[in-house]
């Protein structure tokens, strides 16, 4: 491992931020396709990591559509899963800063093809009794769930993609939502594989 981060957000010779999106792919000008990718990301689990991730994207000119961070089955380490915008090429150069950093330990990108992601939506909608059938509907057909009734809320929890989450949230702006809260996006490959892949044993 490298004995000192080049790219600590402290250190004022760090490099500067470079814009994901400013390189062509083809000397024509046509720009490469900009995806949405998750990268899941191993860390050392020590104050600081968590801004010291977002600061490297920041850096490199990446907007983090959505960031979650929790333990792992090691209690030495967390996990980091962000989704953001980007061409291959560039997702592929902050992987490699990524791996600069001395207290990142793994980092994949997920295939949508070959993983399973999820995020958390709680919503609450001021409800009458003239719109709860209309709205109970809505969370019937997304197979989301009243998790609180008042006289005049409801509260609607919803477990799903992405794709899944803003399609209710689509529906369900038609009424008066009062409030909206979400996770963001927590992500495993399928089948057998694993992120740490035997760096633990």
């Amino acid at each position: 491992m490298e004995p000192y981060d080049p790219f600590d957000p402290l250190d004022p010779a760090a490099p500067k931020p470079e814009a994901p999106h400013s390189r062509n792919t083809i000397s024509t000008g046509t720009q490469a396709p900009v995806t949405r990718h998750t990268v899941s990301v191993l860390v050392q689990n020590q104050p600081g990591v968590l801004s010291r991730v977002s600061g490297l994207c920041s850096r490199r000119g990446f907007n983090i559509d959505s960031l979650a961070v929790g333990p792992t089955q090691n209690e030495d380490v967390s996990r980091i899963t962000l989704t953001l915008q980007g061409d291959a090429a560039h997702i592929e150069q902050l992987v490699q800063q990524l791996y600069k950093l001395i207290v990142v330990q793994k980092v994949i990108v997920l295939d949508p093809r070959r993983s399973v992601e999820r995020q958390l939506v709680l919503c609450k909608i001021r409800a009458g009794a003239a719109e709860r059938d209309a709205v109970m509907r809505i969370v019937d057909i997304f197979r989301a769930r009243i998790v609180d009734v008042a006289r005049t809320t409801l509260t609607i929890e919803l477990t799903g993609e992405d794709d899944k989450t803003q399609a209710m949230l689509g529906l369900l702006a038609d009424y008066d939502i009062l409030e909206i809260v979400r996770t963001g996006t927590v992500a495993l490959q399928r089948g057998e594989s694993t992120i740490a892949g035997g760096i633990w044993n």
